[in-house]
């Protein structure tokens, strides 16, 4: 065949082409090939017929073969581009790329407008693989192609724009790289707005500030870029928010930070971040109330912050309020989820706090919390702190001998370590080892005196190691004193003030006022209620008795504050309202239906109500609890009497004075 004759054939098998004659193509480059085997234009056009006849195999080998023939034209890289780009085509999009890439370096001295079109199928391939920085790379080329062809600054704006759209999920990647190409992207684009300030321009430089408050090193940015938004939207309270809740998560209160905190509340007095940023500062002014106040109400109108549920259980902590502290700590935890860099340091301070608090609700299933939250603490074992809590936790759950173990490897490993003494402290004590206890207890507080807890249990070691050392002003009374001044919402100090200055002292006011102090800081604490009554009965203070009593029973939920219904019902017995001493002694029976004292008590609120048969049934149930009730069972036989069941009453006399011989009232009825 000539050369002639090959020009005729390939003509021939360009036009079977166009006519989609495609086998009748193939025969003609077939022909072609026989004469010249390395023929370009041959092996091209048998790529295009067998890739229109679904012979995609072959039709990539025909490709492949000429593009091996001639690397830099293009004919063959653009057939094959049309082949992997068919949806019939899988697993082929790594090779799809390699194929847009040299079409890039073909096109980039010629055809611009087919080098963008290339470039825009590039990109779209690899943001559909994810391929965040391959994206953004291309995209950049992209953009410096249209500035070297002297693009408008709107075009350019808008190419930045799409940028940024492009990468927006490549955040969740944290790829430094990718990162600081989106940040670049979001800066041109800023700078590029055709209006400043504007709307757009607003919400992008938004849209940018919150990209960066999710790269935990650019701080330094984020801070400038605050402030850049602050000075051209004065009035926009969202970059002082996203920077109040940046000092918040950084853990630090700069002199900046509370300047923020009280400028974005004089912007918007119901900013949750602003709320938030108050509580802190409140929290480390030792304002402990108005900070669980303050941050709760600050992360009801943010779910942005979940370092402030870690404040506000610290706060609640600081105010002995255990169990919200633990809700708090769950959702600190909750809201970090499973975190990494500064979350993690985060997390881990959640559970230790988490931890503590469980250990100060002390029972045995508090414990085994405890234990839970200090296993899920990362590199817990290196930190002696934790150790010591763990220590605590086993103490509290009865397991004495891991304890001590942990006491003796911390005591020799952290010598200086404050909490290592206490634990040996707190071992000794519930052994009652108290002469140890102090030891322990006097070396914690050197090494670390502004703990309220050391003072207090070494006031109870002096209270409960002789009569000397309880009577010594010197000794549980100053330690006590000292742990009330340290910590205000030791309800547990200020109750054995009172023992103190009751039962040593003889001071029933200081007493008294010290049991009303305890139980107004814990409602639960029985003890110190009781007391604070009493007391004031003693003193004739009926008022601050009754208002006690009036308080605890009015918050009362049913079947609970047995002890202030008891009380009250006995002080309407003595002043004559039987009716009302009827109520409340029903209720502080609802609390403990076998107190047979309670049950006498009701019994002479219905007699003095005129209630005879209600108030015998109440006597015979006191004498069925407590047979050696004789005044409850001498009260039913005179009732019987009064009734008129006299053979009743006549037996239930002649039960008396077989115990009782000479028991005067049951021989007169």
């Amino acid at each position: 065949m000539s050369n002639k004759e090959v020009k005729a054939a390939l003509k021939s098998a360009r036009d079977a082409i166009r006519n989609k004659e495609y086998k009748e193509a193939l025969k003609h480059c077939k022909a072609v090939l026989k004469q010249e085997k390395n023929n370009y234009n041959a092996w091209v056009f048998i790529g295009l017929a067998a890739a229109e006849l679904e012979q995609p195999d072959q039709a990539k080998g025909a490709y492949k073969k000429a593009i091996e023939l001639e690397p830099n034209q293009l004919l063959a890289w653009q057939g094959l581009a049309n082949l992997y780009e068919k949806p019939n085509q899988i697993h082929v999009k790594g090779d799809l790329a390699d194929v847009y890439q040299k079409l890039l370096e073909l096109y980039e001295s010629g055809d611009k407008q087919k080098w963008c079109d290339v470039c825009n199928k590039l990109v779209e391939l690899y943001h559909q693989e994810k391929k965040y920085l391959e994206v953004a790379e291309t995209w950049q080329k992209l953009i410096r192609m249209k500035q070297e062809e002297g693009a408008e600054k709107a075009e350019l704006h808008q190419l930045w724009k799409k940028m940024i759209q492009l990468l927006k999920d490549s955040t969740r990647n944290q790829d430094n790289k990718t990162g600081q190409l989106l940040l670049s992207a979001f800066e041109h684009a800023l700078s590029s707005a055709d209006v400043i300030p504007g709307e757009d321009h607003q919400n992008l430089y938004k849209d940018f500030i919150q990209c960066l408050s999710k790269f935990p090193h650019e701080v330094a940015r984020l801070e400038k870029a605050c402030h850049d938004m602050m000075a051209l939207y004065p009035t926009m309270s969202y970059p002082l928010e996203v920077l109040c809740l940046h000092f918040v998560h950084s853990g630090t209160l700069s002199e900046e930070a509370l300047h923020c905190f009280s400028r974005l509340l004089e912007m918007d007095a119901n900013s949750g971040p602003g709320m938030i940023g108050f509580g802190i500062k409140c929290l480390k002014e030792k304002k402990y109330k108005e900070a669980v106040k303050s941050l709760t109400e600050g992360l009801q109108k943010t779910n942005q912050c979940p370092v402030a549920w870690h404040y506000l259980a610290e706060a609640q902590m600081k105010i002995h309020e255990h169990r919200n502290a633990v809700l708090s700590c769950n959702q600190a935890l909750e809201a970090l989820g499973t975190p990494e860099g500064p979350n993690l340091r985060w997390k881990n301070l959640a559970l230790q706090l988490k931890a503590e608090t469980f250990i100060k609700i002390a029972d045995a299933d508090a414990a085994e919390e405890a234990i839970k939250a200090l296993e899920q603490i990362v590199d817990a074992s290196s930190n002696p702190v934790v150790s010591a809590l763990r220590g605590q936790a086993y103490l509290n759950k009865g397991l004495m001998d891991q304890a001590s173990k942990i006491s003796q490897e911390l005591l020799l490993s952290y010598p200086d370590l404050a909490e290592a003494h206490a634990l040996e402290g707190f071992i000794h004590y519930s052994q009652k080892n108290y002469e140890q206890a102090e030891k322990s207890f006097l070396s914690a507080i050197e090494k670390k005196a502004g703990t309220a807890e050391y003072h207090q249990y070494l006031g109870l070691t002096y209270w409960f190691m002789s009569d000397e050392t309880k009577k010594d002003k010197g000794k549980a009374l100053t330690q006590f004193l000292k742990a009330a001044k340290l910590d205000s919402y030791l309800g547990s100090a200020f109750c054995y003030l009172g023992n103190y200055y009751r039962d040593i002292a003889g001071d029933k006011s200081r007493a008294r006022g010290c049991y009303k102090k305890a139980f107004e800081l814990d409602e639960m604490d029985e003890e110190s209620g009781t007391a604070a009554v009493n007391l004031s009965v003693e003193l004739g203070d009926m008022d601050t008795a009754l208002s006690i009593l009036n308080e605890v029973t009015g918050k009362a939920r049913p079947g609970t504050a047995k002890w202030a219904w008891l009380h009250r019902g006995l002080y309407y017995l003595r002043t004559g309202q039987p009716s009302q001493a009827v109520a409340d002694l029903q209720a502080a029976l609802r609390a403990d239906p076998k107190d047979s004292n309670c049950w006498e008590s009701l019994g002479e609120a219905y007699l003095n109500r005129g209630s005879y048969s209600t108030a015998l049934k109440s006597f015979r149930k006191a004498s069925e609890l407590n047979p050696g009730l004789v005044y409850s069972i001498y009260r039913a036989a005179a009732l019987e009497q009064i009734l008129g069941k006299y053979e009743n009453a006549i037996a239930t006399y002649q039960q008396i004075l077989k115990k009782t011989e000479n028991y005067v009232p049951a021989l007169k009825g």
